[in-house]
Order: structure tokens, then C-alpha cells, then sequence
């Protein structure tokens, strides 16, 4: 699956013109390029972080060579290559096939011939490569793709020849936890036999759909690969046998690649052997990579942005959000298919007959945790970290939930806020400072906010960021029956003071950034501020029940923000025009749990789509450009779902927060069920960060932040 440029990326990469974004992980990004002769390759690149570092411009080369070591038989054949570039680079020929993980995902368990003939094939592969001192130590279901012609093995980042150490610390682990060997996972010496180790857990996981060692968190995961037993009840029994040696715990009692190839090969040819939908999903992915025309996005500041709800999350830029996860050779399919949009009649058959609560699944185990236990938790995206603010603290992570770094003279319970790469954040001394995401630690100091006249007796809210203005709301003047709150504005650069207004309100939050405006709700209305000026570009009177905990899932691509009201309520950003109302003449809806009256949950839109929670009926799936029903489905549990609360959405899943037991609900909006449930230690509501970079689905509560797979 390709996706368009972004505005900072190269227009080339040696004689090659990159064409989309295959996608983006920790380490690089990989992007679809064609020669001048019109050759369609891969080419992978480093983040300029890594590129300054020598040590990993050696890892670099080291993997351009392990890529050249298996050829384009087994692996993608390396087409050229410069690792001494200013940015280095890998081009390869582009795999026309799937990764192993996708084709389980997505069709389901290989049956065992074609496990067989699959094993067969990557026992030839790591001949291949071992017969010249290399070993891969990440051999696992994504770095496996399947073409028409035979597995390929990919990604060679952390492979190097057998009894190489320098570029490992010792005692360090490197790979992936599900499918170490034991010895891998102490640190020890990785030899081909760790390789066979790991083909052996990608073999158990392509006939059954799971690990030998399931799943959970890396220590769990690596404590159940140095001691416990394999779960190898699903795989076929002919296969038993074969599959419990080579996962001895002791290497030597392991079989050789040429001793496992004669054990598996069960004369089928690969092709032959593999699912008809497998076949499908070959043809679908020759044709994208056909179609793919160059495509740029415009850079952060020249167009629509968009946030979650408030000043308590701020979620990924639309930069951000069209990056799909992973660094592999090719982008995982997100779909059998396209998602097809239901018609208007169809809405009674989807609603007819949806999964009862007993038949859900119960959520994923998170690929990662890390508790906190100190009090309210205020988290954001920036770049590929995550930021949390708790009562003494700002916290960063990376994506594999490990701490980054730790500031605590910031000013107490005030979120961080991220304005394209960029977090800034409030000290304890009321200084305004930009923070470095990697590291939490201040960089540059924007301004004393005391100096530019707001009280550091009463503190001081920061609003947002956006277009280079912070705006920040000062403590009001006056009485309570006549309140005045100030707002002031400065340059996000220089400290400078650009702007100052006062406006007759109790406090504000905002809800949407579009276009160089900040959309805002207090109670009663909602409006709009130009963020270069102040002025208020216009405002929306509601029912006086609409408060601030009113809020949407930010603007979309067309500048439209969507309102849970007693309707759904689409208005146009740039004047506050309502484009459409949904609702009028339905069922009376229920209130949710706390509140008087029934309202609809926050809307969500992705994909042209918007979806909302409807208490008392379900979920709606509404036409984004004329409100109308496309479908809808039963969900009892919606009056469960506070009102503020924003939901967010994958490629394929919808996630709805709640509190207390249910905590997050996963809908599958293709098959417009629910998929699985995940439950919680009476956690307070969630907040929900899609980082598709990552593949991962970032959730905060009150006790603890974590990572779930990204659907």
C-alpha cells in the first residue's frame, strides 16, 4: 500500500524518483521509487539521527551486504545502493507479495502443505545466507514475503556474520521477543541455530495464527522463551515432531537448515500450495504498485491539521496520520479489499444482527505497558514518542514503552502541547519552553510569561500552538456573575507578544485547529479565533446544556468539524456554517451514565465517514458530505460512553473509550461488528493515540500508558 509524499521528503535518491511512501518506522522510512528506465524498487533510507552516527551507517552497510549475500532468489534482489551518502540508501527490486503476518491476518492460517513447502523454501534461503557466515536474528512472519515465485526474506537491519560482536552490546537482546531463541534472548551468541529457532516459531505461526510462545509483554514473552514449553496444540501432528526439535532450548540438539528442508519438503511447489486468496492478494498488489503516480503533501502549516479533543490530547498531524507503521520492503495491506460504503437501505440488514456481549473477544494483551501512579495522566503524540504529563512529572516514551527521559520542573497537572515536531510546555517558574520529545528535557525557552504580563500567582493555561502562535488563556479579571478571561498570543519563535484579547467567558477549550484557526467551545457556544489576530471569526450559540466537556475528533481534510449534540451537528470551520444535522425524528435518546439528557457520543470521521455513538439505539455511520445514514449497528453499551470522550479509528477498526470494566470497544467497521472488548482495573477513561508509523493504537488511563495493535 503506498502513500503520497510528505512535503520534507527527497525528490530522489540517486538516479532513482520516489514516487509514494511505502512506510515509516523507528530506524528509516521506505519509499516506492522507479529508475529512469522505469523500474519499479524499494528504497530504503535512515532517519538523519542515525545517518550522523557511524556506527549505524556500519549497521547500514552491514545489511546492504547480508541483502546482497541472498540474492533476488531468496530475499529482494539488491539493485543498487549508496551507504555513504548524506542520507543512505537500499534500493531493491519491489516484492509483488504480502507479508506472512498479513496473509494469516487477513485469510487465516496456512493448511499444512503449504506450511511445508514454505519451511521447505526458507530452509534453501538460510543455506543460502549462512553458507556465508551471516545470520538474520529477525527472522519473523513480517520480514517474510510472499510472491508468486516463493518466500522472500527481508529486512536485514540487525543481521551480521556469526561471532560478530561489535556492534552488539554484551548481554543486550536484539530482535523481536516472540521469536528469539533462548540464547538470543540472554544476549548470548545468536548462531544459525537461533535462526532455526526462530523459523520454527514462524512456522508454528503460520499454520495455526499464533506464536509458539504467544503473546504479551517482552519480559513475558522472553522469561516464556528461556523457560517455558511451546503451546503447540494447533499445529498440524504431522508436523509436531519436527517443529519441538528445533525448538530445543539447547542449540545443539536443533536440526541443520538442509536436515529441516528434508524433513518438511512434502513435494508441493510453493505456488501451488498456497490458498487461492493468497494468489488474489499477489494480483491486487501488482496492480497498486502499477497505479501508484507521484503525489506530494503540502507542508504542516499551508493546510488542515488535525487534533484530538482539547487541551488534554493533542493527537498526530495529518502528516502523521497517512504514514502506515513498519520498515519492512513493502506496506501491509490494511484490507482484503477496499471498504465499500453501504447504501441507505442496507442500514436495516446491518443492524439486524450484531454479536452479543458474551461472543466478543476479550482484547489484545498490550505489546506494551508502562504504569504510572501518580494521578491524573495527560499524554500526546509527538514525532514517534509519546509524551506524558502526570501531577509531578513529564514522561517520554518510545514506541516500545521504554522511558526516554524524565523532566520534573514542570509546572504541575498541565498538558504538554505539540504543534508539528515540536512540544511545548509550562515550568514550574511559569517559563514557556519548547521540550525536546526524545529526551523531555527544556530546549529553548520561548518566554517568561510572568514578563509578558500574566499572574504567576494564578498560572496560566496554554490553549494550543498553531501556525507559529502559542495562545494562552490567563486567569480571569472581575466577578464571577461578570467575568472576563484574557487570551494572549505569542511568537512561538521569539516570545514576542503578538497579540491580546479579552472576552467575556469562565474558560475555554479548544477543539479543532484548521487553517490558522483555533475552534473553541465554552459553555453555551462555540467559536472561532483567527490565531494571528485574536479576532473571533465567528461564534455558535447551542443549548446551554452544551458545555465544555463538548468535544469532536478534530477537523477533517475538508475543514468540517462534527458536533455530538442531541444531533450530530456538521459545521464549516473557515465561517461556522452548519452543512448538515443529524438526527431529527429518531428514537429519543438515552442519556448517558451521569448525565440528564441523551446525546449523541463524539463523532469520528475518517474515510469520508462519520461515526457516532447514539445512546439507546447504536452506532451510525453517517455520509460525511450530506449527513445521510449509510448504516448502523445495535450497542447497548453506548450510554456507558461519556460524552467527551474521543474515539479513534485504524485502517479497518473503530476504538471507543469507556470507564470502569469496559474500556476500550473495538467495531470492525467492514464486517460492522464488534471484534473484541478490552477490559480494565476500574481505570478511568481512556485516551486513544493512533500512530500508524508504528502500527499501534497508544492508550492512556489514570494508571498506566500502554500499546495495542493497530487495525
Amino acid at each position: 500500500m503506498a502513500f503520497p509524499l510528505t512535503h520534507d521528503d527527497p525528490a530522489r535518491l540517486g538516479d532513482y524518483r520516489l514516487i509514494a511512501r511505502l512506510g515509516s518506522g523507528g530506524m528509516g522510512t521506505v519509499y516506492l521509487g522507479r529508475s529512469p528506465r522505469g523500474r519499479t524498487v524499494a528504497l530504503k533510507t535512515m532517519h538523519a539521527e542515525f545517518a550522523a552516527r557511524q556506527e549505524f551507517r556500519t549497521r547500514f552497510q552491514l545489511e546492504v551486504d547480508a541483502a546482497r549475500v541472498i540474492g533476488g532468489h531468496h530475499g529482494a534482489a539488491v539493485v543498487d545502493a549508496d551507504a555513504l551518502a548524506e542520507t543512505p540508501w537500499l534500493a531493491t527490486e519491489y516484492v509483488l507479495g504480502p507479508p506472512l503476518d498479513d496473509v494469516v491476518a487477513l485469510h487465516g492460517p496456512l493448511p499444512e502443505d503449504a506450511t511445508r513447502a514454505l519451511g521447505a523454501r526458507l530452509c534453501d534461503a538460510l543455506t543460502q545466507l549462512h553458507a556465508s557466515d551471516v545470520v538474520h536474528r529477525d527472522l519473523k512472519p513480517s520480514n517474510i514475503l510472499l510472491s508468486a515465485t516463493g518466500p522472500k526474506v527481508i529486512d536485514f537491519g540487525i543481521a551480521r556474520a556469526a561471532g560478530d560482536d561489535r556492534l552488539t552490546r554484551t548481554g543486550a537482546a536484539a530482535g523481536t521477543p516472540a521469536f528469539m531463541s533462548p540464547e538470543q534472548a540472554t544476549g548470548a551468541e545468536h548462531t544459525p541455530a537461533g535462526d532455526i529457532f526462530a523459523l520454527a516459531g514462524v512456522l508454528v505461526f503460520a499454520c495455526t495464527g499464533s506464536g509458539p510462545f504467544g503473546v504479551g509483554l517482552a519480559a513475558d514473552l522472553l522469561y516464556r522463551v528461556r523457560y517455558g514449553e511451546p503451546d503447540l496444540s494447533q499445529v498440524p501432528s504431522g508436523l509436531v515432531g519436527t517443529v519441538e526439535r528445533c525448538l530445543s532450548k539447547d542449540p545443539t540438539q536443533r536440526p541443520t537448515t538442509r536436515e529441516l528442508a528434508e524433513r518438511l519438503d512434502g513435494g508441493a511447489e510453493f505456488a501451488d500450495s498456497l490458498p487461492d486468496v493468497v494468489h488474489a492478494e499477489i494480483l491486487r498488489r501488482c496492480q497498486t504498485a502499477w497505479e501508484a503516480v507521484p503525489s506530494r503533501l503540502p507542508a504542516p502549516t499551508a493546510g488542515p491539521v488535525e487534533t484530538a479533543a482539547g487541551s488534554r490530547l493533542a493527537g498526530p498531524t495529518r502528516r502523521r496520520a497517512l504514514l502506515w507503521g513498519g520498515a519492512g520492503l513493502v506496506a501491509a495491506a490494511t484490507g482484503a479489499g477496499a471498504w465499500m460504503m453501504a447504501r441507505s437501505g442496507d442500514t436495516e440488514e446491518a443492524a439486524a444482527s450484531p454479536p452479543s456481549e458474551t461472543e466478543a473477544a476479550a482484547g489484545p494483551e498490550p505489546s506494551w505497558q508502562s504504569p504510572f501512579d501518580e494521578g491524573t495522566l495527560q499524554a500526546v503524540l509527538v514525532r514517534d514518542y509519546v509524551a506524558v504529563t502526570s501531577d509531578v512529572r513529564l514522561t517520554v516514551l518510545d514506541m516500545e514503552g521504554r522511558r526516554r527521559g524524565t523532566n520534573k520542573d514542570i509546572q504541575g497537572d498541565k498538558p504538554s502541547h505539540v504543534d508539528g515536531d515540536h512540544l511545548y510546555q509550562v515550568s514550574n517558574k511559569l517559563d514557556l519552553y519548547r521540550v525536546d520529545p526524545r529526551t523531555a528535557e527544556f530546549a529553548d525557552r520561548v518566554a517568561d510569561l510572568g514578563k509578558v504580563g500574566l499572574r504567576d500567582e494564578n498560572g496560566a493555561d496554554v490553549l494550543g500552538v498553531h501556525k507559529g502562535f502559542v495562545v494562552i488563556e490567563d486567569a480571569f479579571d472581575g466577578e464571577f456573575e461578570d467575568p472576563h478571561q484574557r487570551y494572549v498570543a505569542l511568537d512561538a519563535r521569539s516570545g514576542e507578544v503578538r497579540w491580546r484579547r479579552t472576552r467575556s467567558t469562565v474558560g475555554a477549550t479548544v477543539i479543532a485547529r484548521w487553517d490558522g484557526m483555533m475552534v473553541m467551545v465554552d459553555i453555551g457556544h462555540v467559536f472561532a479565533i483567527d490565531v494571528t489576530t485574536g479576532k473571533t471569526v465567528w461564534s455558535r450559540n447551542f443549548d446551554a446544556a452544551v458545555n465544555s466537556d463538548l468535544s469532536t475528533a478534530g477537523a477533517d481534510q475538508e475543514g468540517h468539524i462534527y458536533l455530538g449534540l442531541d444531533e450530530v451537528v456538521a459545521l464549516r470551520v473557515k465561517d461556522g456554517e452548519t452543512v448538515w444535522r443529524f438526527g431529527k425524528g429518531r428514537k429519543p435518546l438515552e442519556p448517558q451514565k451521569g448525565k440528564k439528557d441523551g446525546y449523541y457520543g463524539t463523532p469520528l470521521y475518517k474515510d469520508g465517514t462519520v461515526y457516532a455513538l447514539e445512546p439507546g439505539n447504536g452506532l451510525v455511520a453517517l455520509d460525511a458530505k450530506t449527513g445521510e445514514l449509510q448504516w448502523e449497528m445495535k450497542a447497548p453499551w453506548a450510554t456507558e460512553v461519556p460524552l467527551h470522550v474521543v474515539p479513534a479509528a485504524g485502517d479497518r477498526y473503530l476504538y471507543f473509550p469507556s470507564r470502569g470494566a469496559r474500556l476500550i470497544t473495538a467495531i470492525d467497521r467492514e464486517e460492522r461488528e464488534i471484534k473484541w472488548v478490552l477490559t480494565g482495573a476500574k481505570e478511568e477513561q481512556p485516551s486513544l493515540m493512533p500512530h500508524h508509523a508504528s502500527g499501534q493504537l497508544v492508550v492512556a488511563t489514570d494508571k498506566r500508558v500502554f500499546g495495542l495493535p493497530l487495525r
